[in-house]
């Protein structure tokens, strides 16, 4: 451990790591080889030829670290981390797959995710899956990750395509069906990771790397801004939502809702001004410049923003703590965003890997 981590004794916690899971993979091209086809299709029409090759390379390269625990932890030793909550790679979402698949998959995802963890429980926690395409089998999915796997909570996309012959509808996040689903997740106390994979403006992106670096933070606040404006928030006030990369676009841009929550009548949706919610939703710090940490803590409050790093992927942070620490907010704001804030999202951590 680095000594010189935390200087109240408590762990750094990192709620933004991935990890990958091969059998998942094998089992969706296996159950349903046309939709697998159909996923990295789009996916290279989304990305381009050249940002698919460069991501292969990237992930043949970091594979250790996305799959080897003993190599994960010396990792997090180097960058002074004590603890990370885990999540799936969101490639693994498969939002194509038909409700027998879909459900499995979520199983299997929590499954292999709880396994993961357990080999070394004092500094790694986990979240499963839910079948966003598939409202009505989400609960079951979560109870699943939280009370028989005993995970943290579970992660999402921004939005999921509902597989149809006939009609293709999207799933949103305001979309009523998915009440009982956030009912639900705020009576178990569960975290609800927002992370976005894939956008739908698909080809629009395909050069540049355009499909990650403008997608998610677009997607992000799309996401947040259709749980603000239906009142999802306002309706389930105990969910512990926590969007990655700060949220995307929406924080420093928040300005905009409220005029319009204002002055125009079809989004005056919500109870109170949208940047009100800010300070109801987690985020993490990857923001990538120390002006964007300082503005995001600003406007979201210092209790609201906890320590992010992507671990191991490339658009991540090779040394988050250290871009913590060189965004020099104030010494109270800094604990809280080390180590602080996770509590409130019920991140645990043995007292004998707490950094001193």
């Amino acid at each position: 451990m680095n000594p010189q981590t935390s200087i109240s004794g408590q762990p750094v916690v990192d709620v933004h790591a991935h990890v990958l899971l091969p059998a998942l993979q094998e089992l969706v091209s296996a159950s349903d080889p046309d939709g697998f086809a159909a996923l990295q299709a789009l996916e290279v029409k989304r990305n381009g030829p050249e940002s698919m090759a460069a991501s292969g390379r990237m992930i043949k390269e970091r594979w250790p670290k996305l799959t080897d625990v003993s190599r994960r932890l010396a990792d997090m030793d180097a960058q002074g981390v004590d603890v990370q909550l885990v999540s799936p790679s969101p490639s693994h979402f498969y939002y194509f797959a038909n409700e027998d698949l879909s459900l499995e998959l979520a199983r299997q995802a929590n499954i292999a995710v709880r396994d993961y963890v357990d080999q070394v429980p004092q500094r790694l926690n986990g979240l499963g899956l839910v079948p966003l395409q598939h409202p009505h089998l989400m609960v079951e999915a979560l109870e699943h990750a939280v009370v028989e796997c005993g995970l943290l909570g579970v992660e999402i996309g921004s939005f999921a395509g509902t597989p149809s012959d006939s009609e293709r509808t999207t799933v949103e996040l305001s979309d009523p069906r998915l009440e009982s689903f956030w009912a639900r997740a705020a009576e178990l106390q569960a975290v609800v990771f927002l992370h976005p994979f894939g956008c739908s403006l698909d080809e629009r992106l395909d050069r540049f790397y355009l499909a990650n670096t403008v997608s998610q933070p677009a997607e992000n606040a799309v996401a947040l801004s259709h749980l603000i404006f239906s009142g999802v928030l306002d309706r389930h006030p105990d969910l512990k939502i926590l969007a990655a990369h700060g949220g995307g676009y929406l924080p420093t841009t928040i300005g905009r809702s409220d005029r319009a929550w204002k002055v125009r009548p079809e989004a005056r949706t919500c109870a109170e001004p949208p940047s009100s919610y800010l300070r109801k939703i987690f985020f993490d710090s990857l923001v990538h410049t120390p002006e964007e940490l300082k503005s995001l803590v600003h406007i979201s409050g210092a209790g609201q923003v906890l320590l992010g790093s992507d671990y191991p992927f490339d658009m991540g942070s090779d040394d988050p703590v250290g871009e913590i620490r060189t965004a020099a907010l104030d010494s109270s704001a800094e604990q809280q965003v080390l180590s602080g804030n996770a509590g409130k999202l019920g991140i645990t951590a043995a007292a004998d890997h707490a950094t001193v």
